[in-house]
C-alpha cells in the first residue's frame, strides 16, 4: 500500500470518527498528548545518568503517578464539560435564534429545554434548519471542550495534583524521620534521648593532641 494510500486510509478513519464531533477529537487528542509528556519525562529520567539508581526508583513512580492524575483530572472535567454543554443543545436550552424561532413557531417553545424532548428527533426540522442546528451543536461541544481543557490543565489538574503531592511529600518526610530515629537509638542505644553523635576523626584527634602539647610546653620555664 503506498503512502497516499495510507493517508487516505487515515484521514478517511479520522472523519469517521471525529467528523461530526469535533470536541470528542480534542479530549483524545489532549490524552494523548498527556501520555507522551509523561512518557517522555520518564523516559529523560531513565536515560539521564547523573541521576543516581535510587532517585531514579523513587522518580519514576512519582512522575506516572503525577501523569494518571493529569490524564485522569484533564479527560473526566473536559468530558464533562462537553457532556452537559451537548445535553443543554439537545434539549433546546442552548439554541441559534434562527432555529430557536422555528420551533417557537412550530409549537415547541414551552418543551424547549424540558427533559425528555430531543430537538432532531421531535422538532421536525427542515433540512436547512437541521444543517443550522448541526453547526451551532459542533460549535458549541468545541467551545465547551476548548474551556474545560483550560480549566482542567490551568486550575483543577495543579490543585489535585499539588494535593496529592503534598500528602506523597509528608508521608515521605515521616518515613524518613522515622529511619533517622531508629538510626540514632542503634547508634546511642544507652542514651537517654536518641540522637546521632558525630564521632571525631582521626585528624581532630591527633590535631587536639598537638594542641595540648604545645600548650604544656608553652608553659614550662627553662
Amino acid at each position: 500500500m503506498s503512502n497516499a494510500s495510507l493517508f487516505m486510509s487515515f484521514k478517511n478513519s479520522v472523519a469517521k470518527h471525529y467528523g461530526d464531533n469535533p470536541g470528542k477529537m480534542l479530549i483524545h487528542t489532549g490524552v494523548i498528548g498527556w501520555i507522551l509528556s509523561a512518557a517522555a519525562q520518564v523516559v529523560a529520567i531513565v536515560i539521564n545518568d547523573k541521576i543516581p539508581k535510587e532517585q531514579k526508583m523513587f522518580l519514576i513512580p512519582q512522575e506516572m503517578a503525577d501523569a494518571a492524575v493529569n490524564i485522569v483530572s484533564f479527560y473526566v472535567v473536559t468530558q464533562s464539560f462537553a457532556s452537559v454543554a451537548a445535553k443543554l443543545v439537545k434539549t433546546g436550552k442552548w439554541l441559534s435564534k434562527p432555529v430557536r424561532d422555528f420551533l417557537e413557531k412550530g409549537g415547541y417553545g414551552a418543551k424547549l429545554g424540558k427533559k425528555g424532548f430531543d430537538v432532531k428527533a421531535d422538532g421536525n426540522l427542515t433540512d436547512e434548519i437541521a444543517k443550522k442546528y448541526d453547526k451551532f451543536e459542533k460549535g458549541i461541544d468545541v467551545i465547551a471542550t476548548t474551556v474545560g481543557s483550560i480549566l482542567s490543565c490551568n486550575i483543577i489538574t495543579p490543585l489535585i495534583r499539588n494535593e496529592i503531592a503534598a500528602d506523597r511529600q509528608k508521608k515521605s518526610i515521616s518515613k524518613m524521620n522515622a529511619n533517622k530515629n531508629v538510626q540514632a537509638t542503634i547508634e546511642a542505644p544507652n542514651s537517654t534521648s536518641s540522637y546521632s553523635v558525630r564521632k571525631p576523626t582521626l585528624k581532630e584527634f591527633q590535631n587536639l593532641s598537638y594542641s595540648n602539647l604545645y600548650s604544656a610546653n608553652s608553659s614550662l620555664k627553662i
